[in-house]
């Protein structure tokens, strides 16, 4: 099953999306600001980054540019979790950064999105 990293400090953000992740099979890992994402992420290599924007330590563009930086990890595709709507221009920058959602989310479409990245081929339901 894929592995999917969590990047973000909202405690109660974290445990939903672990628990909707984790019910669908999927292998989840948790980093609780920027600089420990960026650290768990290219000791684990996972499939998927789920990344919040404002952290502590070292923010999503930091960690979002530093991954892309990297010849392993550039390739790894990042949703983003944003609460500032005008944050995405920045981002149309960072080509690893395949998806925005704006929080608050629907469960239901974070799984849509989770799935669209990890399989192109699975269809829309939009």
């Amino acid at each position: 099953m894929p592995k999917i990293l969590i990047v973000d400090d909202d405690q109660s953000i974290v445990e939903m999306i672990d628990f909707l992740l984790r019910k669908k099979g999927y292998d989840v890992a948790i980093a609780r600001d920027g600089q420990a994402g960026l650290d768990l992420a290219q000791e684990l290599r996972p499939d998927l980054i789920i990344l919040d924007v404002m952290m502590p330590l070292m923010d999503g563009f930091s960690v979002s540019g530093a991954l892309f930086k990297n010849p392993l990890m550039r390739d790894t595709p990042i949703l983003i979790l944003t609460a500032k709507g005008n944050s995405r221009q920045i981002f149309e920058l960072v080509p690893n950064v395949r998806l925005y959602m704006d929080k608050p989310f629907a469960p239901q479409d974070l799984l849509d999105n989770v799935s669209k990245l990890l399989d192109p081929q699975t269809p829309s339901a939009a």
